[in-house]
């Protein structure tokens, strides 16, 4: 008769709390030396294992800066704000919620972002990651562009199958990065600009 495998409560537990160490040196470290300045053998030191460790635990270098961006770019503010857009009959509330929401979800995680998404751009496992990440980003906002037009709230000359393009321009990733980071807009700034540009942009009636 064969042996169940036994797992241990304390052994899986540590095992956990390894992990979360050595996910968060390298995630400092990644931000204050730069991300190909960085070896596994001083994200092993900076937790306290061994670089054996961290390979078993938590892969190379490229492995961890994967498992760091997951969170940024699968962040529940978008599920919020797509819920709150599909309740919305106002299309001036689309728009900003759409612009806090995206707000929100880079705010969150943004010394990070800041940090690393340019050197991401050229590891592949973590390039692989951003993709998918900005094809998410992608689909939510041509559901919310969806839902303006189905409001009916376009304004002449707009065609319909450029408002998600208009609203990426806006409030995509890199809106945020040229406005906080670049000229080093605060995010209310940022935020209530880039939403009423959004509006003039798009809506027959832009508002306030």
């Amino acid at each position: 008769m064969a042996k169940g495998r036994y797992h241990s409560p304390r052994r899986l537990s540590a095992a956990a709390a390894t992990r979360a160490a050595i996910l968060d040196s390298a995630r400092d470290l990644y931000i204050e030396r730069g991300y190909v300045n960085v070896t596994v053998a001083q994200i092993a030191s900076a937790a306290g294992v061994a670089p054996q460790t961290v390979y078993s635990s938590t892969g190379g270098k490229a492995e961890i800066l994967r498992e760091l961006l997951v969170p940024a770019v699968h962040d529940p503010n978008a599920g919020r704000t797509l819920s709150a857009v599909a309740q919305s009959d106002d299309p001036g509330e689309v728009i900003d919620l759409t612009a806090r929401g995206t707000r929100l979800a880079h705010e969150a995680h943004w010394e990070m972002l800041e940090a690393l998404v340019p050197e991401c751009r050229t590891e592949p496992i973590a390039a692989a990651v951003l993709e998918a990440g900005n094809a998410q980003y992608a689909a939510a906002l041509a559901t919310i562009a969806a839902r303006l037009i189905e409001l009916n709230a376009l304004r002449p000359g707009v065609a319909e199958d450029t408002v998600a393009d208009v609203l990426w321009f806006y409030v995509g990733q890199d809106a945020w990065f040229s406005l906080v980071s670049h000229r080093r807009w605060s995010f209310d700034d940022a935020e209530r600009w880039l939403a009423a540009e959004a509006k003039r942009a798009l809506l027959a009636c832009p508002g306030t």
